[in-house]
């Protein structure tokens, strides 16, 4: 059985993202770059979610590492 996430904080984070970039969010909450991998994953079973931003807008990427839309938020932080 996998470990849950470490919930790296209990809102989302927003982020100005760059049209054709890619992102890679940390799906495991221990990176110190929050919302994205620094490699904190290594042995855990968990691997970073590519994000491809199709626009140049502002995204909430999910912090709580609970959203049933990862990488971006839901609202699942409202619930712990």
């Amino acid at each position: 059985m996998m470990e849950k996430p470490m919930v790296a904080q209990s809102v989302p984070i927003a982020v100005e993202v760059e049209a054709g970039k890619t992102y890679w969010w940390c799906a495991c909450g221990r990176s110190s770059k929050q919302p994205f991998c620094d490699g904190s994953h290594k042995d855990t079973g968990f691997a970073p979610q590519r994000y491809e931003a199709a626009d140049s807008r502002r995204v909430f990427f999910c912090a709580c590492k609970q959203s049933d839309r990862a990488p971006v938020c839901d609202g699942s932080h409202k619930k712990l």
